[in-house]
């Protein structure tokens, strides 16, 4: 949800990729379920193994549900937690909000992103790479 939401709104400016340290085999039903009623079709989607080579040119690693300290390279990026939900097993209606969530989120991101002319972010704005992991609690 949070890499097809940052990307939508961001229209550019910057790019998320999704990934996760242990990701799932496959795109949660309810979650493409919830991402359709607002739009976007995940169903190309598919879950993503994080790579120490991804963060090679990631300005900023964004986390979710648990921190990816001492876990991957992603202590050498500034990282930011957004502690989520993960939404495995929640009815549609937790799911909508998580994903609301997630959407103010990306938002918020990207006018810090749009504010800072990328100065942050160590490239200009226009290239400015975010890598949104999503880790499921308990397996982190």
């Amino acid at each position: 949800m949070a890499e097809a939401l940052f990307n939508c709104y961001a229209a550019g400016v910057a790019q998320a990729f999704s990934t996760g340290t242990q990701p799932a085999s496959y795109v949660n039903r309810t979650v493409a379920d919830a991402m359709r009623e607002v739009g976007i079709d995940l169903s190309s989607q598919g879950p993503k193994l994080l790579a120490p080579k991804m963060l090679e040119n990631a300005e900023k690693v964004v986390t979710m549900g648990c921190g990816v300290e001492g876990v991957c390279a992603a202590a050498f990026v500034p990282t930011e937690e957004w502690k989520l939900e993960d939404p495995e097993g929640k009815p549609i209606e937790k799911v909508r909000k998580i994903r609301d969530e997630i959407a103010v989120r990306a938002k918020k991101l990207i006018e810090e992103i749009q504010q800072q002319g990328g100065r942050d972010y160590g490239q200009a704005l226009s290239s400015a790479s975010i890598i949104l992991a999503m880790e499921i609690k308990g397996k982190c």
